[in-house]
């Protein structure tokens, strides 16, 4: 009677680890680029690879856009998008990603996501704006405008620190919600300065999905600073779908 309680026991333990294993979200994190490489991909890869180790979700990275199918895509919750730049999927991989993401998925854009393709409307849509330029890399005062989300609810009000901050056209037509701004005055923004409204960082449910973008991550040290990465995590875990953002 013993041994047939403890090997019911096993069994029951067993079952639920499997079930725990398989309801395990997945992360894709798309690194490719057409354009300029930054050198922070392989440390963001490292450190994105890391939180989902510590918060319990699975982490994939591919600088090949041959991922974007039907069945490429099926095993992941969200995507990121790890400053990718230029026309990285062809017509039929952008095809598959929309499908992908209207079925209820999600996408993180970090950083250089917003230099990526510039002649597909619905991607612009999707990560909210488009890089016009930037001056030289210096410390800024970003104003964290919403303190509520899971995203920005550890940061300071003003938030000083040292990036490459970009400047956007504005071009899509969706409601986004701010998270983080930029104080110009507290810098040089040089060509493309866009005045007193200049987000930093947004979220909004899009064509039946989740996206969240930081323009946060040029630098490497971007990838070791606690504060920067609680606030991708945050952005991760409202594009996977296991936390709200607000």
């Amino acid at each position: 009677m013993m041994n047939r309680n403890i090997a019911a026991f096993i069994g029951l333990f067993l079952l639920l680890s499997f079930n725990s294993m398989a309801q395990k979200k997945k992360v894709l994190v798309f690194c490719k680029t057409a354009g300029f490489h930054h050198s922070s991909i392989e440390v963001g890869k490292a450190a994105i690879m890391k939180l989902g180790q510590e918060n319990k979700f699975d982490v994939d990275t591919t600088s090949s856009a041959d991922r974007f199918t039907k069945e490429g895509l099926k095993p992941y919750a969200a995507v990121v998008f790890l400053n990718t730049t230029g026309n990285a999927l062809d017509d039929l991989q952008q095809q598959a990603f929309e499908q992908y993401f209207r079925s209820g998925k999600g996408f993180v854009g970090v950083h250089a996501a917003t230099d990526t393709e510039y002649e597909w409307p619905w991607y612009g849509n999707l990560v909210g704006a488009y890089f016009v330029k930037h001056p030289e890399q210096q410390e800024a005062t970003l104003n964290v405008v919403n303190r509520k989300s899971i995203a920005t609810k550890h940061l300071p009000e003003q938030w000083k620190r040292k990036d490459e901050w970009y400047n956007f056209n504005w071009m899509t037509k969706e409601t986004l919600y701010v998270l983080i701004a930029i104080d110009e005055k507290s810098y040089k923004p040089g060509v493309g300065a866009m005045g007193d409204n200049h987000p930093m960082s947004w979220y909004h449910d899009f064509d039946g999905g989740r996206s969240f973008y930081t323009e946060l991550g040029h630098t490497e040290a971007s990838y070791s600073d606690p504060l920067y990465l609680k606030h991708l995590l945050g952005g991760l875990q409202y594009a996977l779908g296991t936390k709200k953002m607000e």
